[in-house]
């Protein structure tokens, strides 16, 4: 469904991270964070970040492996 970069996004997100701060840990821009958001929300029926973030972890997208290459992002 979401692909390994749209669930990094999304996982990050659930962290509290920032668009900015996503494309920093991730190396792509602002605007690729943006359009992998967009996908996401279309993706998974929703509407915000939140909605997004519980939506994914409802189907299983936000296990242990979706953020294992990005360390903490506290």
């Amino acid at each position: 469904m979401l692909t390994a970069r749209e669930m990094d996004v999304v996982y990050l997100l659930s962290r509290g991270l920032r668009y900015a701060s996503i494309a920093r840990r991730l190396g792509i821009s602002v605007h690729t964070v943006g359009s992998h958001i967009k996908n996401t929300y279309r993706k998974l029926c929703v509407n915000t970040a939140a909605a997004a973030v519980a939506r994914a972890t409802e189907l299983g997208c936000l296990n242990s492996k979706a953020g294992g290459d990005l360390g903490d992002a506290s």
